[in-house]
């Protein structure tokens, strides 16, 4: 989707770059991206050279109409005050810009079951770090204020965004610690949870 949308020669934001993801997966130069994360040591460790600094989405760093199009992964569930973070996308996409996001489904099971049980704030680090082998450090707090289709569109009306598209993604790995489980997983999402409840959203915005 994101090489899709991108113009030729377009400004691109990855919001929450971390140490790398997507971004690497894209064939473009790296001069026409710039990465920007809270996280200072990620910045640092980053594994391309592409310009990146620090920073929030609540207060972003950059001129107004600055970049053609934006993506995160897996930041929308984390944002405590989504309006003004989505305030913010909105003031540095420049017109005809796009917004393209994944993050979990705030009604998939498992996100209802993280948030209405505190989140797991001390295991959710150590499992993520067994599962996805990704450090303690880098695992953020969960808020569930902007990942689903109502909360989206309502940011999205607020901030003068139009929803382009919003896809509604199984993904059986999320539980598949073994081969039980992942058919457990699978049988679930193909015969039990409703289209709207699949466990990713993955979307576009725009401007």
């Amino acid at each position: 989707m994101v090489r899709e949308l991108l113009p030729r020669n377009g400004r691109v934001l990855d919001l929450g770059c971390g140490r790398g993801g997507l971004v690497e997966q894209l064939d473009i130069p790296l001069d026409q991206i710039v990465g920007l994360d809270p996280d200072w040591l990620s910045l640092v460790e980053h594994r391309l050279d592409l310009p990146r600094t620090a920073g929030f989405s609540h207060a972003l760093p950059f001129a107004t109409e600055s970049f053609d199009l934006i993506f995160c992964s897996w930041l929308l569930e984390h944002l405590g005050t989504p309006q003004i973070d989505f305030a913010e996308i909105a003031r540095v996409l420049r017109p005809d810009g796009v917004l393209v996001f994944i993050t979990p489904n705030g009604w998939h099971p498992l996100a209802l079951v993280n948030g209405g049980l505190g989140r797991f704030a001390r295991l959710q680090g150590v499992l993520v770090r067994w599962v996805y082998g990704r450090e303690e450090e880098d695992t953020f707090p969960t808020c569930y204020l902007a990942n689903t289709e109502r909360q989206i569109g309502r940011l999205a009306e607020l901030n003068l965004l139009q929803i382009d598209q919003l896809h509604f993604v199984e993904d059986p790995s999320y539980l598949a610690f073994n081969q039980l489980l992942f058919r457990v997983m699978c049988w679930l999402n193909s015969r039990v949870l409703p289209h709207r409840m699949r466990v990713h959203l993955v979307g576009v915005l725009r401007k």
